[in-house]
Formats: structure tokens, sequence, C-alpha cells
């Protein structure tokens, strides 16, 4: 009977327990917080209350530390002081104002004289940045959200060695929960130690050293940078094709990526991410001893183009990528064709590009017919009957390749190529790098890239999309609620 008595008494203390957890969420929870993803939090919260509390412990806090946004302030006015371009560009009003926002938000203007090509050659691309690599006289700077020691990338490392046994200085950052996951992480970077190499994690969670924020708040950058003269931006990270990962192997998928060289001024944007992240996680601020000025960058027989890169992440006080994604898509008169490997927009994007169509703009969207996470995968597919309906045309590039290239074009003369997926994560959790391209040069090399994707590609209809299983198209809704948990 004591047993009994004691039972009964935990109850209304446990309902006393849940309805407090309740009463906290509802106050806090929707402070600074966007409308979806309070009401997915409160909904699980409600539904699971120590659950959901423990997740959101865990996760819900979307914004680095303190002294990161302190950080980036700095950061950001440096640039600002350092910089030298334009936003007076000779572009239609609209475009002059969003390059007048994007420099509002990060401190890079537009700059012009410059040139990019575009490599979507998995193993070519790496071995352009190796080669690249071979020329450096004095620096090269190095970013990437995974990097691996592999076959692959095995010509990448001896470049890096040779530069350092010129006397080059060679800095390597990688994001340090995603590169640690990797197969033989430890062989990696004991291999950049062997070399020479300056590297550093990025946003370590190391809670006993004093190093902790939001566990998947990461890096996702990507670039390359020698001398100051010549960068690589784009979507590939450094590692085999497959990730090493087993699963990966059993499916056998294989990542298709885009990277774009760059020369010219632009370059020297590209550099200031590096420098800013270099400076966040090891304190060294090389801005005047390892950077080139705007103006001091060799301008490349046939640098035409504008550029301006728009850095985003969770150490800036509001989503740049977003806002100019946003832009973007608005200012657009004829066609957006769009590229992204996990497409699971937020509404104001959705109603952008419904918009578009309505417009009367042609709107094509670029995915992978599979899947390489589940979640993700589920949650953009919850979107295409909203998408098609409203007139967009989805291409699905075939397995058993996971099309990972990160691009859009708008019109004829305009582009944009980076890290950022065109996700929530990508707007809000995860650092980002994005240039923004003016010119027909490189517009007319993308419509040669989508014009590969087209051809290799299936088109989806609205109705085969209707006869999709009953219980694929519920999986679909439960993580597009899930996918609003940031």
């Amino acid at each position: 009977m004591p047993a009994f008595f004691s039972a009964l008494q935990v109850w209304p203390i446990l309902a006393i327990v849940e309805l407090a957890i309740s009463i906290i969420a509802l106050i806090y929870i929707p402070r600074g917080r966007k409308p979806t993803a309070a009401m997915a939090w409160l909904l699980l919260i409600f539904l699971t209350p120590f659950i959901g509390l423990a997740l959101y412990l865990l996760i819900g806090n979307f914004r680095l530390p303190k002294r990161r946004h302190e950080a980036q302030r700095a950061a950001t006015k440096r640039i600002a002081e350092l910089s030298d371009g334009h936003t007076d560009v000779d572009a239609p009003r609209w475009l002059q104002r969003v390059a007048q926002q994007n420099e509002s938000l990060t401190a890079l203007p537009v700059v012009g004289n410059s040139s990019a090509e575009l490599i979507d050659d998995y193993q070519g691309s790496i071995d352009a940045m190796a080669s690249a690599i071979d020329q450096a006289r004095d620096y090269v700077h190095i970013q990437f959200y995974i990097a691996a020691w592999d076959d692959t990338t095995r010509g990448f490392f001896q470049s890096m060695e040779r530069a350092v046994k010129r006397g080059v200085t060679v800095r390597f950052l990688a994001d340090y929960v995603a590169s640690r996951r990797i197969p033989q992480s430890k062989e990696t970077f004991a291999e950049l130690d062997r070399i020479g190499v300056k590297w550093s994690w990025m946003l370590p969670v190391r809670p006993f050293k004093g190093e902790y924020q939001r566990p998947d708040l990461r890096n996702h950058r990507k670039l390359v940078v020698v001398d100051g003269e010549v960068g690589f931006v784009g979507s590939q990270n450094l590692i085999s094709r497959d990730y090493n990962a087993e699963k990966n192997i059993k499916r056998g998928l294989m990542w298709h990526e885009l990277v774009s060289r760059v020369e010219g001024p632009v370059v020297a944007q590209v550099d200031a991410v590096f420098l800013s992240d270099w400076y966040f996680e090891t304190g060294e601020d090389l801005s005047d001893t390892e950077r080139v000025p705007a103006s001091q960058v060799p301008q490349p027989i046939g640098g035409t183009l504008e550029c301006q890169m728009v850095p985003s992440g969770p150490a800036y006080d509001t989503e740049s990528n977003l806002r100019m994604f946003l832009s973007l898509i608005h200012g657009a008169n004829e066609r957006i064709i769009l590229t992204s490997p996990y497409f699971v927009p937020n509404e104001a994007m959705i109603y952008a590009i419904t918009t578009a169509c309505q417009r009367g703009l042609e709107v094509q969207l670029f995915v992978s017919e599979v899947g390489d996470q589940g979640t993700v995968y589920h949650a953009q597919r919850s979107y295409y009957e909203t998408l098609l309906r409203a007139g967009v045309r989805i291409f699905l590039y075939p397995a058993p390749y996971i099309l990972h290239s990160k691009h859009f074009s708008i019109d004829d003369t305009l582009a944009v190529i980076g890290s950022s997926n065109m996700d929530i994560r990508s707007f809000t959790l995860n650092a980002e790098m994005s240039l923004m391209v003016r010119g027909d040069d490189f517009v007319n090399q993308m419509r040669e890239i989508e014009t590969k994707y087209r051809e290799a590609s299936r088109e989806l209809t609205l109705d085969q999309w209707l006869q999709e299983p009953a219980r694929s198209r519920f999986l679909d809704g439960v993580f597009r609620l899930i996918s609003a948990l940031t």
C-alpha cells in the first residue's frame, strides 16, 4: 500500500512539472525566433515535455557565444576599413540596391575586373587547386567543411608539402565536427602536422576547454586562396567522391560538384572570409601581413566580371545569404534556375519562387533523385507539390549521383555560386559563403552546366508526383515539421 500511495503522489508532481515546462516554453521560446520554428519547438515540448526540453537545451540556442558575435562585428568593421571596392555598378537600379544591401550586411562591396572559370569535374577541381598551390610564392589559405587524406586528395596534400618546403606559409581550417567524424581523421591531421601546415579546427565543441556552442552550428565554407591572386570557391569538400563512408560505398553513391576558379580583385574578398575565420579560431589577425588589397590584385586578361562575396552565418545579426537570394529572385525578369542538394526553403523563399511563376517567369529546380540524408530528403520532397502546382519545373538528377552543387542563375547576366544550400540550416545555422557574379561570360558557362544537368535528369511532373505512396508523403510531412526546429 505505501508504494501504491507513493505512486499516486508522483503523478500530480509530474503533471505540475509538465505544466510548468509548457508555461515557461510559451514565454521563452518565441522570443527572437521565427514563428514556424517557435511553433515546431512548442509542439514538440507539449507532446513530449521532458524529451522536448532536453533537445531544446541541447540544440535550441541557434546563436553563437557572445564573444563570437563581437569577433564578427570587429572583423566586419576591419573589412569595411580595408575595402576599396565600389557599389556604384552599371546595372539596373534594383540590382544596385541588392549590392548595397549585401555590403551593408557584410562590408564587402562589389568589385570589378575579375574573371571566373567553372570546373564541374570532381577530381579535376582538386587537381586544379593543387596546381595553383604549386605556383604559390608567399602563402596559401585553405578552408574546408570536410577534409580527408585519401587517394583522391593525396596530390593536394603533396602540393601543400612542396609549398611548405619552398618556404610558403600554408594555413588550413577544417570544421571540427564534420572532419573529425570522417574515417581516419587522426591520420589526416597528423599528415598536416608532418607536412608543417599551420592548421586549426573551426567551431570546436570541447566544453572542458571552454569551447562550446550548439553542436550543429557548423562552418560549412569551402575555399582556397593562393598569394591573394587566385581563389577557388564552390560546393566541393576535400575528400573522396564517396566521402569514404561505408553506407555510400554500399549504395554506390558519388557526389557531383561545381567549383569556380577566380582571379582579380574578387580574390581579396575570398581571402577576407578566410582571414575572418582564422581570427575567430586562433586570435591571430593576418589582415596586415597576409592580405593583398583588391586594388593591388593583378587584373586578369579579359577580366570583365563584377563580383561580390556574401558571407553568412550565426555570427551575423541576420541571414545575409537568405536576404540576397530573396532579393535576386524578386528582381528576376525572365528566368530563375536553381540547383541545391538540400532544398528545404522557409516560407519567404517558397513565396518568392511561386510568385516568380505567377509573374510569368521560367523557373527550374535541379535536385538529386536520391538522398544521402533521409530527414532532409523527405523534408525537401514535401515542397514538390506546391512548386509543381505553381509551375516550377523540377529535374531529378539520376542515381547514383548526389548533385551537391550549390548555385543559381537569374536571367542572362547574373549568377551565384558557393557553399550555401537553400535550406533552413544554411540560412540560419551554418557559416556559409556565396559569390554573386554579374557578367554574360560567367552565366553562359553556368548555362552549359545547367544544360548538362537537364540532359542527364528526368523531369518530375505533377501527375507523377501525385502517384507517390501515402507512406512516403506522410514521412515527407513529418520531417518537414522537424526541419523547422532551428
